[in-house]
């Protein structure tokens, strides 16, 4: 019994002193923690603006011929010469094939004769229609009068057939000579001397493309297309009857060319929920060529409001523009729109901010919403990139890390 006593005396008094020890242990870490809480992290911050500034929206494209031409015979026979460079440019008229014409230069040879025979016969009928004519009532009766104006008639139309036939050869003859209809850029041939080739046959000789100017084809939602048209009717847009384009290719660079509309489709896509927007660009350089995909940014007009740079800005679970403030009293404060326009590299807000509005630009991976924060200005280059505000943009420049 005794033993038993000392033994539960023992557990207790180890079990306090671990107590002891793990609250001793506890103090130490929650002093830390709050002299930690009381510091507050730097951060870039750039101060915001009430402004007009360009409404745009990229969209993803592909390039198409202005002009595809897929070149046939009109006429069957061998093909003698092939007179273009495979992939080369050709102008209007250049002669791209000469099929044997040895076979319509003596088609056009004889229907020149068959109108020499048939000019022949009409003198002799006009002579003996006159003389029936001199004749009705004395010896020549009526019916042998109007044999012979028949006969006149009959070699008078002749003629004509014969000349038809002749444009008819004249035409074929023409057509053994295939040559460019339009400016462009040629494809390979898909057939060589002595082939032999048939009018109107379904598969190509070449194709040829126009490349410049040339087509984009955009893709846009008609989600956009609605909320374009209800900020147009409200004024909120302006300037927008004058659309800009500006293309950016596959590799990153922007194209030096600005593009016009040309026409949209006027039908939404079942499928896809979106319509076509035809852009044309002049492409002098043939740096865009067919089926190139591209992005192209759209300047819609302009919109008064306040420019939030995409690199500083997120989306919650319900789709909102999120981004990060300083509040007055010098801590993290999340703020959330409902409403923005893209706006070339940042996002276009009307609400919610007011002049002089501290909106944090870097430093974001390390705070969190009501941390006490220590403002750096910092200001955003043309390139998009985070550099502090007494710098140039050339000076030490700082990416942002990733959100």
């Amino acid at each position: 019994m005794i033993r038993r006593a000392l033994f539960i005396s023992s557990a207790l008094v180890a079990g306090a002193l671990l107590g002891a020890c793990s609250d001793n242990a506890s103090k130490p870490a929650s002093n830390a923690g709050a002299g930690a809480a009381q510091q507050a992290a730097p951060v870039g911050v750039v101060a915001l603006k009430k402004a007009s500034f360009p409404v745009t929206t990229i969209l993803p494209g592909r390039a198409e011929s202005f002009q595809t031409a897929d070149i046939r015979p009109q006429v069957s026979g061998i093909i003698r010469e092939i007179a273009f460079r495979e992939g080369g440019e050709i102008k209007k008229g250049d002669l791209l094939y000469q099929i044997e014409d040895a076979p319509y230069i003596a088609a056009v040879e004889q229907a020149k004769a068959a109108i020499s025979k048939a000019e022949a016969s009409v003198p002799s009928a006009e002579s003996n229609l006159e003389r029936y004519q001199r004749l009705v009532g004395s010896g020549a009766t009526q019916i042998e009068y109007e044999t012979a104006r028949t006969t006149l008639l009959q070699a008078k139309a002749e003629v004509e057939s014969a000349k038809a036939a002749l444009s008819a050869a004249q035409i074929d003859l023409d057509h053994t000579k295939i040559v460019a209809p339009f400016d462009g850029v040629i494809d390979q041939t898909a057939y060589n001397v002595g082939n032999v080739v048939s009018a109107n046959q379904s598969t190509a000789l070449t194709t040829i493309r126009q490349l410049d100017p040339i087509y984009i084809s955009l893709t846009e939602s008609s989600t956009n297309l609605l909320r374009l048209r209800d900020a147009m009717e409200a004024g909120d847009i302006k300037g927008a009857e004058n659309v800009a384009f500006h293309l950016i290719l596959e590799d990153g660079k922007e194209y030096n060319q600005q593009g016009k509309l040309d026409m949209s489709k006027q039908v939404v896509s079942e499928t896809t929920g979106t319509f076509i927007i035809r852009v044309l660009f002049p492409n002098p350089d043939r740096v865009v060529l067919p089926g190139m995909y591209v992005r192209a940014t759209v300047e819609l007009g302009a919109e008064t409001g306040y420019a939030l740079p995409q690199l500083a800005t997120s989306r919650d679970a319900n789709g909102r523009l999120t981004a990060q403030f300083v509040s007055a009293d010098g801590k993290v404060e999340t703020r959330a729109f409902e409403n923005s326009s893209p706006s070339n590299n940042s996002w276009l807000v009307t609400e919610g901010i007011k002049d002089g509005d501290q909106l944090i630009v870097s430093g974001l991976q390390s705070i969190t919403s009501g941390m006490p924060v220590k403002p750096v200005p910092m200001k955003i280059s043309d390139n998009g990139v985070v550099v502090p505000a007494e710098q140039p943009a050339a000076g030490d420049a700082q990416k942002p890390a990733a959100k």
